[in-house]
């Protein structure tokens, strides 16, 4: 009964547009407060989970690696690589899509932003796509579904918080995301190119008059710089010489050192990506103490071991239970983020997942493939929002809804592949 007050409480007070972290730690005190079982006594404890939050060293990598997202946004350094590979391959049908798409799987590996870079996509790109005759339909769809690619490719925000929720190496979560991510990437690019062969007229090819050598080395000038921090960042976590946290500090420090070689440097740039870190960082670690509360009540309640204990008699087969989180978290991406999720839903599917044997690394990609997926899924899907807000009227609602399917179902796929596939993990792991 308390964890159904939990719950519900939780989900009245985010209704009435409380904090996430104030509607978390606010429904642990209710249900507390209601289970004569409980009573406030077990908020002693609370102050020993926050204490082990602070001595984790992997989650210090989250507010390194988003200020090295936000440097290379605001430094115009993505921005410059968005348009001169948009050049590279505008001359193909279908190149100003397949440009973005590749630009948002560069800006994955070095930012892993997605509400930067759906923005920046926007802003930039779209006008562009549009000006040239592209499909709205396909424009807003290639644009949310390259902007959420940070959810899953390394070094990815999701990635460091599964891994520290489930106590798995973050360094692992990384390699086996890189294959899934780039099968994302590369079936895009192909549904691109079989759109653009059938239906010339939604992805055209645009003229230039400027010499291809000229594009090319602007192109290369671009991408060199980013490239090289991209290796430095990821190699050495899987070369395994330095772990993710001192990873992105050398992607935080390599970041400041781009926008001197690309002479974009100024203080104003190190203000703006020092505050807006530390605001979205403070907005993570409030969620994940109100979450902390939430669970401490939750486990104090039995009802972990109730939910445990009803799957494990109920429902032998273990890719049932797949089956039935995976479409949970699905449902649950349309109303929450992905941080929501993890510090709330995976804790308590952890037992489960060590009642039916399941590797907890698998698992844990698969749960980030779903929470990419619903960032994308009508009608609340937040690429969508980022996107239709920044573009305004440009964009149709009815389009921008109609464009994405493709993409969801694609993600879709991939995910199966994923699930019935698992040696596909394993690959750079082992």
């Amino acid at each position: 009964m308390t964890g159904i007050i939990l719950f519900v409480v939780a989900f009245t007070l985010l209704m009435f547009g409380i904090p996430v972290a104030f509607a978390f730690g606010g429904s642990a005190i209710v249900a507390a407060l209601l289970d004569p079982n409980i009573g406030l006594d077990v908020f002693g404890l609370l102050p020993y989970r926050i204490y082990g939050i602070m001595q984790n060293f992997t989650l210090m990598a989250v507010p390194l690696f988003i200020f090295m997202g936000f440097i290379l946004e605001k430094s115009k350094i993505a921005e410059n690589m968005l348009e001169s590979i948009g050049e590279l391959f505008g001359s193909v049908r279908g190149g100003l899509a397949i440009s973005i798409v590749i630009v948002g799987a560069i800006l994955a590996a070095s930012t892993g932003i997605v509400g930067a870079s759906v923005v920046m996509m926007t802003v930039i790109s779209l006008p562009i796509m549009l000006k040239h005759k592209y499909s709205p339909k396909l424009a807003s769809g290639v644009i949310a579904a390259s902007g959420t690619l940070g959810q899953l490719i390394p070094p990815s925000i999701v990635l460091i918080i599964l891994g520290a929720t489930m106590n798995i190496s973050v360094g692992d979560l990384f390699k086996a995301a890189v294959i899934p991510g780039l099968m994302i990437v590369t079936i895009y690019i192909i549904y691109i190119l079989i759109i653009a062969f059938l239906k010339p007229q939604m992805a055209p090819a645009i003229k230039t008059n400027e010499a291809y050598s000229k594009i090319l080395i602007r192109a290369a000038k671009s991408l060199i710089a980013p490239f090289i921090l991209i290796f430095v960042v990821l190699g050495s976590i899987f070369a395994g010489f330095a772990t993710p946290t001192e990873s992105a500090a050398i992607g935080a420090f390599g970041s400041i050192i781009l926008t001197f070689f690309y002479r974009t440097f100024n203080f104003e740039l190190l203000r703006y990506a020092t505050v807006e870190t530390v605001k979205i960082t403070s907005m993570i670690f409030m969620i994940l103490i109100g979450a902390t509360a939430f669970s401490l009540v939750f486990n104090e309640s039995g009802a972990g071991d109730i939910i445990t204990n009803f799957f494990t008699a109920y429902v032998s087969n273990k890719y049932a239970f797949i089956a039935i989180t995976m479409l949970l978290i699905f449902i649950l991406g349309f109303f929450i983020d992905f941080i929501e999720i993890t510090f709330i839903i995976i804790p308590i599917l952890i037992p489960i997942i060590e009642a039916y044997g399941i590797d907890p690394l698998w698992f844990a990609l698969l749960i980030a493939i779903n929470l990419q997926t619903s960032f994308l899924t009508p009608p609340f899907g937040f690429s969508l929002f980022y996107l239709k807000g920044t573009a305004g009227d440009k964009i149709k609602t009815k389009d921008l809804y109609l464009g994405i399917i493709p993409f969801i179902l694609m993600q879709l796929v991939v995910l199966l592949i994923v699930i019935f596939v698992p040696k596909i993990v394993y690959i750079l792991v082992n």
